[in-house]
């Protein structure tokens, strides 16, 4: 399983702005990765929480510069399922490099819930829903709070 030797986060939230992106494509999956942010959240006592959802995985990164100014963390939710063009390898790619030049570019922590699967059944496997063996959004999320809360507590270092 992917998710094995994956660390136990615990975060505290309190008082944090954090935006959800998440792209409407595989929408089973998709509310998953979405429930399970919210629960991660939640669990984290963010409070202040604004979603914004995009066509698809490639659409993640430029919501995620316009909202990232505004917030304390960011998370970013999509999915995208292998097919038999090269299409799968660019999209991924690209949306995993300019998320990450997001969160690099303007110091805000990018949760990086990009699914990337061979198909339906390791998507629907990873995303919080009944039956599921990980919570990859609820994980996304959490990662996010606890570095954010990390990025505070370092002040302007």
């Amino acid at each position: 399983m992917s998710g094995s030797g994956a660390a136990a986060l615990t975060a505290d939230g309190r008082g944090l702005r954090v935006a959800v992106v998440a792209a409407w494509w595989h929408e089973a999956v998709m509310q998953g990765l979405l429930d399970g942010a919210r629960r991660g959240l939640a669990g984290a006592g963010v409070t202040d929480v604004v979603v914004v959802r995009v066509p698809g995985a490639f659409e993640l990164p430029v919501a995620a510069a316009r909202l990232a100014p505004g917030v304390d963390a960011v998370v970013a939710l999509g999915v995208v399922i292998r097919g038999g063009t090269p299409h799968f390898g660019y999209v991924c790619a690209g949306a995993t490099n300019a998320l990450t030049d997001v969160s690099v570019r303007t110091g805000v922590p990018v949760g990086f819930g990009l699914l990337t699967c061979d198909d339906e059944a390791q998507a629907l496997d990873r995303a919080g829903l009944p039956g599921s063996h990980e919570d990859k959004g609820h994980e996304a999320a959490t990662a996010a709070v606890a570095t954010a809360a990390t990025l505070a507590a370092l002040g302007g270092a």
